[in-house]
């Protein structure tokens, strides 16, 4: 007879899993000072009115992602294409 032995695993662990395995940060300072120059720039433009309409909207998504992957020093396309700016 055997038994079925469930290991019960919190979403802390799951969260250290993924960070530890998968969102090793792979961008360096001067890529993610530009991102973030880059999502200014695109923000001014946008709530200045020079940018609008549905291309307006997803530079202004697109900036979004530059700010956030900047904050995390991660970028999931990198991780795609093998490419890493941040030195080991």
């Amino acid at each position: 007879m055997t038994f079925l032995t469930l290991h019960h695993t919190t979403t802390t662990d799951l969260c250290e899993q993924e960070t530890h395995h998968h969102m090793k940060p792979n961008m360096g300072r001067t890529d993610r000072i530009l991102r973030i120059i880059a999502a200014l720039a695109i923000g001014v433009l946008y709530f200045t009115g020079v940018l609008n309409g549905a291309v307006g909207i997803v530079l202004l998504v697109l900036a979004l992602v530059f700010v956030l992957t900047s904050f995390v020093s991660f970028c999931p396309l990198y991780t795609l294409f093998g490419i890493r700016t941040r030195k080991a």
